[in-house]
């Protein structure tokens, strides 16, 4: 089993019937996390999204901004162009792509990490600070409980889905130097009845980062 083919090929499948899923499951959840990441992240800043879908999310945060998406799956980042075109975007692996340090002033997820191998979630919180400036936000979402494994209908397609858990990635994002500024788990409905928690966090890169 290759969890990032498997992730890939399914968005590719899933294409633009992600948004309207996501919107009749966590829509209330993920539009107060967007609204708590607009107001922490300045115009003309520098953003970063990792995982950035089918680029909805994408045209409220890159109003204003110098915005870079990225994402396993083609059909994701060229629906994502398309509904962005003044945004730059990568086809690539949020755990391996290589980007300058300091190049950021805002890394944003949304439920991308529970799509990531839980062995690869700390090495991509380290790459996360590197990417950012000194004072920077790293705001994203993660499953809060931790788990490994495969989901045999998600939308329609085959998924893999792993998660750290919420103790474990609050306590890396402090060892690595972050300040927890909002850290909350919402639990939300899926349209198949199922209940589930994720955790929503904005962690601030400290400004000394020696300190």
């Amino acid at each position: 089993m290759d969890p990032k083919r498997i992730v890939a090929e399914g968005y590719d499948r899933i294409g633009d019937r992600l948004r309207p899923w996501f919107d009749a499951s966590a829509g209330d959840v993920r539009a107060w996390f967007l609204s708590e990441v607009q107001a922490r992240v300045p115009a003309d800043a520098d953003l970063l999204e990792l995982g950035c879908g089918a680029g909805v999310d994408a045209i409220e945060l890159a109003r204003g901004r110098r915005y870079t998406g990225v994402d396993l799956s083609d059909v994701m980042i060229s629906l994502a162009r398309g509904r962005v075109p003044s945004g730059t975007f990568v086809r690539g692996d949020l755990a391996a792509i290589e980007f300058p340090a300091a190049s950021f002033d805002a890394v944003v997820s949304f439920y991308v990490f529970g799509h990531l191998p839980a062995d690869e979630h700390l090495a991509t919180f380290r790459r996360a600070f590197e990417w950012l400036k000194p004072g920077g936000v790293f705001c994203a979402s993660f499953p809060s409980g931790a788990h490994d494994g495969m989901e045999e209908d998600f939308i329609g397609v085959p998924m893999y889905f792993a998660a750290i858990g919420r103790e474990a990635t609050e306590s890396a994002l402090r060892e690595i130097g972050f300040d927890l500024e909002l850290s909350e788990v919402k639990e939300e409905m899926e349209q198949t009845g199922e209940r589930v928690s994720f955790l929503w966090t904005i962690a601030a890169s400290r400004r000394d980062r020696d300190g």
